[in-house]
């Protein structure tokens, strides 16, 4: 059990955040749910971005999910049901974008400690970490060719492409399965695999070992990363998203979900 040296308070108890030293530790807290993300849940996220970066005493962000079956399941989808058209699924793109883009944005090294599901969202928030530990259990993916009949935005397949390939990407969305922990170790996305029983000591151990060395080559080797992978422009997406979120076959998806059903596809 890790010993919470002061706490930094938080508006929501779905998100806890603690702080241990130089180690600030970010759960995501609504297991009954998986720790499905809502809304203020996705803001909550950014802002300890934001003040993880404005503290030069932090030196490595972990993120982790509550209850060890989920690491996050996605977004909480009974908030889609409010979406109109195109346009709201645009913007939800462009918010993902922001926040994912938050994290690999982050001065410091970020830690995704992973048990169970790392789904859609999920998925995308550990894809902006720079290390991911997962335990066998581990399972990732965007299912949503099966679910909601959405997409990613370009930002997102992009991120994914580099991480893992894009022949791998486009497997899992076409077959709407999930990637194993092995098989995630195997294309490098994941970094370790650990029993769930030593998985918080393992984490504690590497976080400690980063925040000891120097803030400068770590933020310089993260930057430079970055800016390289971001170096090529990518091609305008918002014709493709507001298809897909515009479409008879996602409103279909969002009620079936909710409905407990299978969806009924008709590519309109």
């Amino acid at each position: 059990m890790e010993t919470v040296a002061n706490a930094i308070t938080t508006p929501t108890d779905q998100v806890l955040v603690t702080r241990d030293g130089p180690i600030v530790t970010l759960t995501f807290n609504r297991p009954e749910a998986r720790n499905a993300m809502t809304w203020e849940m996705y803001q909550r996220l950014y802002e300890v971005c934001e003040e993880v970066d404005a503290d030069d005493a932090l030196r490595v962000l972990v993120l982790k999910g509550a209850g060890g079956k989920a690491f996050v399941a996605g977004t909480d989808i009974s908030q889609f049901t409010q979406f109109k058209d195109g346009e709201d699924g645009i913007k939800y793109e462009r918010d993902g974008d922001k926040r994912s883009g938050r994290i690999a944005r982050v001065k410091k090294p970020v830690i995704a400690q992973i048990q169970g599901y790392a789904v859609g969202g999920g998925f995308a928030i550990s894809a902006g970490a720079d290390i991911r530990i997962a335990t066998p259990e581990a399972r990732f993916g965007v299912p949503t060719a099966r679910t909601l009949g959405n997409t990613l935005s370009m930002k997102n397949y992009a991120m994914f492409a580099d991480l893992i390939g894009s022949s791998r990407v486009k497997e899992l969305m076409f077959t709407a399965r999930l990637m194993t922990a092995d098989e995630a170790l195997a294309a490098g996305f994941v970094h370790e695999i650990v029993p769930p029983e030593q998985i918080e000591t393992r984490v504690r151990e590497l976080a400690a070992k980063i925040a000891s060395h120097a803030p400068l080559t770590l933020w310089s080797t993260k930057e430079s990363l970055r800016r390289i992978q971001e170096a090529r422009p990518l091609p305008e997406g918002d014709d493709i998203v507001r298809k897909v979120y515009g479409s008879a076959d996602f409103k279909e998806g969002v009620s079936a979900f909710v409905e407990k059903r299978a969806p009924r596809w008709t590519g309109k």
